[in-house]
Order: C-alpha cells, then sequence, then structure tokens
C-alpha cells in the first residue's frame, strides 16, 4: 500500500527542480555580480538618458565606498572563524554536535540557533551558523552538507526584524527621518511600533517556528544526499613546537601577551556595554571576537596560525564587495531629468499602491533593488526619500513602511549570493550548492512577511 501523499511529492519535485534549475543556470557569485553590473549599466541609459561616460564615472565614484564596510564583512568572517577554532570553542561545538544523531536532528537544530543568533545580531549570525554547520557535518552521519549550510544560512532571514535591524534602530534616533525623507517626514519611531509591533513579531516567530522545519523537509532521499568527507573539514593542526629556544620564540609562545592584550580589551568591553547598554554594532562584535580569540588561543603564535588559516576564506569578500559598490553607484546615480534607476523602480510601485498595499508593495520593491543594491543602509537611503512621503501622503504608518523596506532588504538576500559569501568561504561550497534550497526559503518567507504587511 502506497502511503505517500501526491502533495508531498509534488513539494518534493519542485524541491529537486529548485536545486537543479540553480545548479544548471546560477554562476559562480563573481560572475552573477558582473551580469548585475551589465543589466544596470545598459539600464542606465534610458532611464536616466546619460551618456556612457556619465554612466561610467557613476560607477567608479561608487566602487570604493564600502571599503570600511568591506574591511569590517572580512574580520567578522576571519575574527569569528579563528574564535572558534580556538581548543574551548572547538570543544564546545563538538560537544554540542555529538549530541545530534540524525540529519533531522541536525537540520533542525543548525536552523534554530541560526535564527536565534541572526535575531540577536546578524554578524553574529552569519558566522556562528556556519560554523555551527561545518562542526555538525563532521559528526553526523548521511546529512545532506549543501542543505546544512543553506539552514545556516537562512537564519539570516530575520536579521532586519531583529535587535540589530539597522533601519528600525536608525529612524529610533532624532532627526534620522528627517535626513531620510528630505524634511518630509519628522519625528523618532520607538522600537515598541517597528520590532516590536503586532505584525514584525507576527513574521519573526512564524518564520523562526516554521523554516527550521521547512528545511527539515528539504533534504534529500538517500539516493540524493551529498555528503563531505569529515576528513575535509579538520582544520590545520594547531599542536606547534612551543619550545623555541630564542628570546623571540618565548615572546610568540608567551601566554602572558595574550592575558594583558585581553585585559586591557576587557576593561573596555564592560565599560562600553556599561554606558552604550546593549549596542551590538560590528565594530564592537568584531573587537570581540578578536580578544576573546586572542585569550581562548593561549599564546600569540597560536592565533596568528588560527588568523592565517582563516583569511584564506576571505577572497569572495576582498573581489566582489567592490562591483556591488560600484553597481550601487549605478542605481543611486542621476541624470540631467533627476531620475535614479532605484527612484524609478520605488516610483512605479508608489503609483501603483492604495493605502492597503502600499507596505506590501514596497516590502516588493526593497525585495527587487536590494538584489542591486544588497545593504540595508545603502537601500534605507535609496528608498526613504520616496517610500517616507509617499506614505505620509497616502495615510499609511511610516513605522510600518520603513520596516517593509527592512524586510523587503532581508528577503532576497536568500537568493543574493552577496552576504552568503561569508558562509560560503566558512564552508568552503560555491553558491549553486546552497541556493537551491534557498530559493525555496525565499518563496515560503515572501508569503509570510507579505501576510503580516497586508493583513496585521
Amino acid at each position: 500500500m502506497n502511503t505517500k501523499s501526491p502533495r508531498n511529492g509534488i513539494f518534493r519535485r519542485l524541491i529537486s527542480l529548485s536545486v537543479k534549475v540553480v545548479n544548471e543556470y546560477l554562476p559562480d557569485p563573481f560572475i552573477f555580480c558582473a551580469l548585475l553590473t551589465f543589466i544596470v549599466f545598459i539600464a542606465a541609459f534610458p532611464v536616466t538618458g546619460m551618456g556612457p561616460m556619465q554612466i561610467i564615472n557613476g560607477w567608479y565614484e561608487g566602487f570604493w565606498s564600502l571599503l570600511g564596510f568591506s574591511m569590517q564583512m572580512i574580520l567578522v568572517l576571519v575574527l569569528g572563524h579563528a574564535l572558534a577554532n580556538s581548543r574551548p570553542c572547538a570543544r564546545a561545538l563538538s560537544a554540542i554536535a555529538s549530541k545530534l544523531h540524525t540529519p533531522s536532528q541536525a537540520i533542525l537544530v543548525v536552523s534554530f540557533v541560526s535564527l536565534a543568533a541572526s535575531w540577536f545580531n546578524w554578524g553574529f549570525g552569519l558566522v556562528i551558523g556556519a560554523i555551527f554547520a561545518k562542526e555538525i557535518a563532521r559528526k553526523v552521519k548521511n546529512v545532506d552538507y549543501r542543505l546544512l549550510i543553506a539552514s545556516a544560512y537562512t537564519g539570516f532571514l530575520i536579521w532586519h526584524g531583529g535587535l540589530s535591524g539597522s533601519i528600525p534602530l536608525t529612524i529610533a534616533t532624532d532627526g534620522a527621518l528627517a535626513k531620510a525623507s528630505n524634511n518630509v517626514v519628522s519625528g523618532a519611531i520607538p522600537v515598541s511600533d517597528t520590532l516590536f509591533s503586532t505584525y514584525n513579531l507576527f513574521i519573526v516567530i512564524a518564520l523562526f517556528l516554521t523554516v527550521p522545519f521547512l528545511n527539515r523537509f528539504m533534504h534529500p532521499r538517500a539516493d540524493e544526499v551529498v555528503t563531505v568527507d569529515p576528513k575535509l573539514l579538520v582544520e590545520e593542526n594547531m599542536d606547534i613546537d612551543e619550545s623555541g629556544a630564542t628570546w623571540a620564540d618565548r615572546i610568540e609562545n608567551g601566554r602572558w601577551v595574550s592575558l594583558v592584550l585581553a585585559g586591557i580589551a576587557l576593561i573596555y568591553i564592560v565599560n562600553y556595554f556599561f554606558t552604550k547598554g546593549l549596542d551590538l554594532n560590528l565594530n564592537i562584535v568584531n573587537f570581540i571576537f578578536l580578544f576573546t580569540g586572542v585569550l581562548l588561543h593561549g599564546t600569540p603564535r597560536r592565533y596568528l596560525i588560527a588568523i592565517r588559516n582563516a583569511a584564506t576564506s576571505s577572497s569572495g569578500i576582498i573581489l566582489q564587495f567592490p562591483f556591488y559598490a560600484g553597481i550601487m553607484g549605478l542605481m543611486v546615480v542621476k541624470g540631467d531629468n533627476g531620475v535614479s534607476i532605484a527612484g524609478a523602480m520605488s516610483n512605479f510601485f508608489v503609483d501603483i499602491s492604495t493605502q492597503t498595499t502600499f507596505p506590501f508593495f514596497t516590502f516588493i520593491a526593497a525585495g527587487i533593488v536590494n538584489f542591486f543594491v544588497p545593504s540595508g543602509g545603502g537601500q534605507w537611503a535609496v528608498q526613504a526619500p520616496i517610500m517616507l512621503p509617499a506614505a505620509q501622503e497616502l495615510g499609511v504608518s511610516i513605522a510600518k513602511t520603513s520596516m517593509a523596506i527592512a524586510w523587503g532588504d532581508a528577503w532576497t538576500n536568500m537568493i543574493q549570493p552577496f552576504w552568503a559569501l561569508p558562509a560560503l568561504g566558512i564552508a568552503g561550497l560555491g553558491a549553486r550548492d546552497i541556493m537551491g534550497f534557498c530559493l525555496i526559503t525565499l518563496l515560503y518567507s515572501g508569503v509570510v512577511i507579505s501576510a503580516g504587511f497586508l493583513f496585521l
């Protein structure tokens, strides 16, 4: 007797099709970035009315605008990776992973951990999920490695609805709305109206409770599982010779150096949280990662080896982030008609919106713009001057409109390789390995997020 549900079979075929299509047609993230550059370059001619040299100038002016952010992201990856490979952290992760025995358990746990970490802080979530998934792959047999890393990345979906969401935190500051809307909208919006609003809590809780089970459901049949040899996931042996006879050797292997550095940093960290509260921006997260790693590795030499091993996975960020900055430059540059590509996209959705549908279409517009401007701050700078005045004119909540931009920015990250680069660097995978699964998450989460904005 066949007890297999026909509907279950349809979903399985949809997942299989998604994985196959992505494997066939999604190029390397750098080629994807180059293709986006070509598309935006060509679109700039009719939309902005500019000539080739003006467009190229706009591309170059944006090209180096993310250098500071690029370095922050490299440090998130390298310092987080080095911290996780310290003996205490590695043992802790190994102990947790050892309690998992089935692929279903592995997928569920890594999904929940990544979602929780990303809600708390997006930079922390990006790194810890992938590192934990990699450790689980060493312990759990027959778990699909692609889906495991994809599950770790899907946690990033909820970051802009969490405690480190850049847009809700920005508009909670006096003057931020006026600056973003060219003085059309003023005041400040407390997080009670954004992060802790009914619609946002519904979206976050719904995704938190269902995405892990969606990920588990996507696990391939036994004959389709792609595993990885655990030996390939083992980091370079950290057992080094610490018996050097020279003064330089003794300094490099001196635990006191690490202890003094970590002690000085600890004083600052305690004072930081005492005076500023739980303000987990990228700089303080990286600072904590750095000096915790210094302390847990024990000696400067051990930490240097860990950093060297981790740095090899940052090449994608180094190469691609300037190109995305160039795309952002093309998206926001305006011709003599005063129109940019990002502005034209946003205006289109404003024109077809009503008071009821405006937050939904703002979310969709933000999702599309995010393909080309994959930065929360950059997207806010592009869309807020258009969407906020329109919301005020239509009588739509400014808070809800702002969160629609935030969720659109987070939503299409599921199929935008830009943010997946740190996780892929840690895992040693390519974008096409995980994006087929992430596409299913994108489709499902789009329905959940849309329902939150349309009905709550």
